[in-house]
């Protein structure tokens, strides 16, 4: 790489899916001083260990695996000879808008900039999280983890094999592993509805016969050296074990999908403004945090379900720090968004006051519980803005809206989505 210099235009925290189309649209529009950190050794961040198919069909129109829709994106980079330093890792952001990173090329140093942004993604939930009672043996694992161990590193993690959590990462390991030849006992989920894409549970479930059991959770671990089974047991509606429903399941290896959580040591740190839902910061429709010259995109604000709304969110964020350098776009107040009546959040969190030439503003959102038949509506001050009818409502599953400019200057002080009527929840 070329050499370091002590300050850029805009510097990118993170090298995934999301700061690699962050970059390249900042690129794109303008800026020439880019600097990208990664602490991997390699840009493409969590892709790089996702093999199977399915990444790609709204960027590219094509169905890539994950290696082909980063190389994509690391192509881009290298042909507008974007910075790059990876094996460094950002230990702090300075009000003075420098960040301090290390790495074993670089040492320890601080490095200023104009402008920000965030992508660090997102990490999963441990066993330590979740507090299952039991012994310490060797095979229990993450999704993640044995997803890279068996793609990247050509470790095969177990023969036998318990799943708990029904996210994406667990639903795509459960045919994973089948195909390397392990038995998949069984997937369990705590809650009465999978918390993965409808089309994960037909393709890596339903197509090997794999028993997915709602409304169950692993209750005790079992094993000394190596793992040799664990209790699931029925959960009521207040996530209790019922007892006398306990059954030991024999297996050598338990994979957690327990959740994803997004990664902000560093946005706690530098004091911005984070929403208690999504567990990232709250951003306004241009990505930019309480702290104006710092942007967040991808899994850091919210856990996504597609690749391709992480670069699109991604391109915005890159859009908007290009212009935040080159205009000084700055925070305005606006209206604040919030779901209610099953809508558990919504990003942005904020849409700043239209100017004389409003644009669009698209809404991302998840309802908390699965709903059939339901119709949305996005309100403000007691007007109904526009509604959206939906045969079903996941968790599992991102939604989206779209404000039009006529609408948009409509808004008042808050904005609302909700589910409307209340319908019950639907069963998978």
């Amino acid at each position: 790489m070329t050499e370091l210099k002590d300050f850029y235009d805009l510097i990118v925290v993170g090298g995934g899916p999301a700061g690699l189309a962050a970059a390249v649209q900042a690129w794109d529009q303008g800026l020439r001083s880019i600097l990208i950190l990664e602490r991997d050794n390699e840009l493409g961040g969590i892709l790089n260990q996702c093999i199977h198919t399915g990444f790609g069909l709204q960027i590219f129109g094509q169905e890539l695996s994950g290696p082909e829709y980063a190389d994509r994106f690391r192509q881009m980079a290298d042909e507008r000879g974007i910075q790059r330093l990876c094996g460094a890792m950002v230990l702090s952001i300075g009000t003075d808008r420098t960040v301090c990173i290390t790495g074993s090329s670089c040492g320890v140093r601080r490095i200023g900039c104009k402008a920000l942004i965030l992508a660090m993604g997102c990490r999963e939930r441990s066993r330590g999280a979740i507090n299952i009672p039991g012994t310490r043996p060797a095979g229990i694992f993450t999704a993640g983890t044995a997803q890279r161990y068996i793609n990247r590193e050509g470790y095969m993690v177990g023969k036998e094999v318990v799943i708990l959590g029904s996210g994406d990462i667990g639903l795509i390991m459960a045919r994973r592993m089948t195909l390397e030849g392990a038995a998949v006992r069984m997937v369990c989920e705590l809650e009465p509805y999978s918390n993965g894409l409808t089309r994960n549970i037909v393709q890596c479930l339903e197509d090997y016969s794999i028993p997915l059991r709602l409304s169950h959770t692993v209750t005790a671990i079992h094993g000394t050296e190596r793992l040799t089974g664990v209790t699931v047991a029925q959960v009521d509606d207040r996530r209790r074990p019922i007892p006398g429903t306990e059954e030991l399941v024999p297996c050598d290896t338990l994979l957690l999908s327990v959740g994803l959580i997004p990664e902000n040591e560093l946005t706690r740190q530098a004091g911005i403004r984070m929403d208690p839902v999504t567990g990232g910061p709250a951003v306004n429709e241009f990505m930019q945090t309480s702290c104006p010259w710092v942007f967040a995109c991808g899994n850091v604000v919210h856990v996504h379900d597609l690749v391709d709304y992480v670069t699109l969110e991604s391109r915005r964020a890159g859009a908007a720090a290009a212009r935040f350098v080159t205009s000084g776009l700055t925070e305005q107040a606006g209206t604040v968004t919030r779901g209610v009546d099953g809508v558990r959040y919504i990003v942005p969190q904020v849409i700043t006051a239209p100017g004389p030439s409003p644009a669009e503003v698209t809404l991302l959102f998840r309802v908390g519980r699965p709903f059939r038949g339901a119709q949305l509506e996005v309100r403000s001050g007691g007007t109904a803005l526009c509604g959206l009818k939906k045969a079903r409502l996941l968790p599992g599953e991102m939604e989206r809206i779209t404000l039009k400019p006529e609408q948009r200057v409509l808004l008042g002080s808050e904005l609302e989505i909700a589910v409307v009527p209340r319908t019950e929840p639907a069963q998978q």
